[in-house]
């Protein structure tokens, strides 16, 4: 992968940001820098780099896609009253892999796991669902 230099600014706002944006959210913040950039470039930026395993694409909950800066393994949490996205810090669990492998004999490339929860903001708010039992 050749590193353009919108590739290196997308990817440097990317790892400054904390809170896993959007493409259209880090597509307004990189206008910032190049003005005439469009969206779809920022778009297909992101998905190069995340190919690439540069950054890491977070695709959660049937929502819209976000993106991270850190390309490590870890896991997320999502708010499900604002869609915010945290990371949790908490490695890999790699005995995951090998428990899901046993009952269907597949071979375990990767796994995702999603955390869900109330944000604190939320939960300042006062925006905890009633008809829920959070644990």
């Amino acid at each position: 992968m050749r590193m353009t230099h919108q590739r290196e600014i997308i990817l440097q706002e990317l790892k400054m940001a904390k809170d896993h944006p959007t493409a259209d959210e880090l597509f307004q913040r990189v206008r910032k820098h190049l003005p005439k950039i469009s969206l779809g470039t920022v778009y297909r930026n992101l998905e190069i780099l995340a190919e690439a395993q540069t950054i890491q694409k977070i695709e959660v909950g049937g929502r819209q896609k976000r993106f991270d800066g850190n390309p490590m393994p870890h896991y997320h949490v999502r708010c499900v009253q604002c869609g915010r996205v945290d990371d949790v810090p908490v490695g890999r669990i790699k005995a995951l892999d090998s428990m899901a492998l046993k009952p269907h004999g597949y071979k375990i490339l990767d796994h995702h796991l999603e955390f869900t929860g109330i944000c604190p903001a939320c939960q300042e708010k006062g925006l905890l669902q009633h008809n829920k039992t959070l644990t």
